[in-house]
Order: C-alpha cells, then structure tokens, then sequence
C-alpha cells in the first residue's frame, strides 16, 4: 500500500450527509489519493464485518485459515473446545507469523520465527530457550483476539467495534425463507485483480443502470423494467425476475446483496456466490469469487455453464470499472448527480461511507 507524505485535507463538504433527490457521487480525490485508502483501514475496514471464510475450512479443532483485515494479520481457527476464534497471526516474541497458510487439524500453533508455541486458544505454551529472561511468565502472553461470527456458513471477523452481525444482516434469513445456505458446499474459488479503487467496483456492483450498456447477455436473463433496489441500515437488496436464461438459472429470482462495506451475496436459483472486494492499493484491488451449490448438486456441465457466465460478466465489469478509473484520475471529472431510481443503492453505501469518514474524524479530534 503506497501512502502520500502529505495527507489530503478531506473538504467537509465531502462527507455531508445527501438525499437522495440532490445527491452527487462521491469526489474524484476519494477514489484516487493515496492518503485515503491509510484514513480507511481506520474508518472503514478495522471497524466492519468481514467476510474471511466458510465453515466447512474450520470445522473441526485446529483447522485454520489465515487472513488479513486492515492491515492486521488474523488467524481464525477452531479450538479443542469447539470454539472458533480470530486471533491476531503476530507473535508476541518478535512479530513472526504462526501460520503461512490454511491447514487442517493443527494440535498447536508454532512461530515459524523461533519456536514460541501457542495453544489454539491463543495461550503461549513454551518459549525455547527463555529460562534465563527474568520474570518471564509464560501464562501471561496470549494472542490478541478479534471479534468472529458465523451466518449461514460464512465467517465474519471484525477488528473493532462494529454492530452485532446479526444486526448487520437483520432480515435477510427472513427473506431467504427456506432458501438456506448453510446446507450449500463450496466448490471452487475465482480470484479477479482489477486496476481499479475499491470502492469502484463496490458502486459499480450496486447499481443496475449499466446493465443493458454493458451486460447484453445478464439484460436478457434479467428484468429491466421490474430491477429493484432496497435499502436497510447495513446493506442493501437490488433483485429481478429471472427469464430466458438460456438453461443457465432455473425460474426464480435473482438476489444481490451488498453488505457494508465489501461484501457481495449473489444469491439466484440453486447457487450462491459470496464476493470480498479487497483492498490491495489505491488503483488496485482483488476480487474473491466463492461457488457454493447444494450439497446434491451433481449436475457438472451446469456448474461449467454457471461459471463461464458469472466469468463473461466479471469480465465485462472489470473492463468498464478500470476505464471509469482512469476517467477518475485524469483531473477530469467533477462529482456528478446520481439517479434516484436506479443509483439509490450506490447513495446508499456513498451515506455509510461518508458517515464512517465522519466518525473517524470525530474520533481523532476527541483523541487530541
């Protein structure tokens, strides 16, 4: 992550609050300084909900996965007492990791530095070599711990104070029904790199008015003129009726959730697709595509034909996302009007963002 020597000074005016009616899009300089993306691992990320994993990677003690979250290294692993928790993968010694990757059924968690050798609760258990350090005490030093939840087979950790995850999601198992994806296995992972600011692509995901410009094979799946969006405290609901899907979806609906600030459920007939948009620089972020299907879903021509369509839509996606990136950048482009119909989701994650900057700046100002 690249930071500016010299902050940008955020213009007030910039993280107002905005109705819908009047609004504008969020400032050029938000989606292409430096300095921003340091201010929201701070504001934005250290203090969400984020998606890291599904249950299946840590269903039994010592099952692990290792990943980051605003810059802080966390391991979420499954204890010997059933618990699962994230701790923070950073030795207390000299800063050495306790694990390099995912692993299955680890009896302990051992710095790959010197040897310090924790419990999978996070308890230092031996320290090679410490018995001359005075007052030492090996029952003192445990691991740093973040917050974990579970929803429907996904795990979320957060790093700092953020709603109840329940909160955060309130009533989407209500809609879902008996659509529950606790049941769905993971079947495979796509990755995308995209030369563009994260929160482009999160705006990009949230509207539907670029469908019948850009996706002319989605635009036919979908329809148009029935696409709706919905908005709730945390994340916000476009759907559509599903038609002539050409043997891709079966009848239904398709269900695209956002939930602040990064997190995708594509949820359409008889899949799922959970997406994390991830930070990796000002101009440059990375996509993580999760398949899920029913645990008797067999049928492996329609997982191929699933999957080379989501591609061609991603695609497509990248290709405009890292072109509005470009326009961003160029010292171009001045905040323009959002439409209140078919905009209100990207109004809606802009009013989080804009309030997450505000908070950060109160909470600085309070802290001197």
């Amino acid at each position: 992550m690249s930071i500016a020597a010299e902050p940008t000074r955020l213009d007030p005016a910039w993280l107002s609050p905005q109705s819908l009616p009047t609004a504008l899009a969020l400032p050029a300089t938000l989606y292409t300084d430096a300095s921003i993306l340091a201010l929201e691992q701070l504001a934005v990320f250290a203090r969400s909900w984020q998606l890291v994993a599904h249950a299946a990677q840590v269903a039994v003690a010592g099952d692990h996965i290792v990943t980051e979250v605003a810059g802080v290294p966390l391991l979420v692993v499954r204890g010997d007492d059933g618990v699962l928790r994230a701790m923070h993968n950073v030795c207390r010694h000299r800063a050495g990791p306790l694990a390099t990757c995912n692993g299955r059924g680890a009896r302990a968690l051992r710095c790959k530095y010197h040897g310090w050798t924790y419990a999978l609760d996070g308890q230092l258990r031996s320290a090679p070599e410490m018995g001359d350090a005075c007052d030492f005490d090996v029952s003192a030093i445990r691991l740093p711990q973040a917050h974990v939840a579970q929803w429907q087979g996904q795990v979320f950790v957060a790093l700092d104070a953020a709603p109840p995850l329940a909160d955060v999601l309130d009533g989407i198992d209500a809609r879902l029904g008996a659509h529950t994806l606790a049941d769905y296995v993971f079947h495979h992972r796509s990755s995308y790199e995209v030369h563009c600011n994260w929160k482009v692509y999160i705006d990009n995901y949230l509207e539907g008015y670029h469908v019948p410009h850009i996706h002319p094979a989605l635009n036919r799946m979908l329809d148009y003129r029935s696409y709706t969006t919905e908005t709730t405290a945390w994340y916000s609901l476009q759907h559509s009726p599903l038609e002539n899907s050409g043997g891709i979806y079966a009848n239904g609906e398709a269900l695209y959730y956002f939930v602040w600030p990064n997190t995708m459920l594509n949820i359409l007939p008889g899949r799922l697709q959970t997406n994390r948009v991830v930070a990796l620089g000002t101009d440059h972020c990375r996509v993580d595509f999760d398949f899920f299907y029913p645990a008797d879903s067999v049928d492996a021509q329609q997982h191929m034909r699933d999957q080379n369509f989501s591609d061609e839509v991603q695609h497509e996606d990248i290709g405009i996302c890292e072109l509005v990136q470009r326009g961003l950048a160029s010292g171009s482009y001045v905040a323009g009007r959002l439409n209140p119909k078919r905009e209100s989701g990207v109004h809606h994650f802009h009013e989080l963002y804009r309030r997450a900057l505000r908070e950060q700046a109160q909470h600085a100002a309070s802290a001197g």
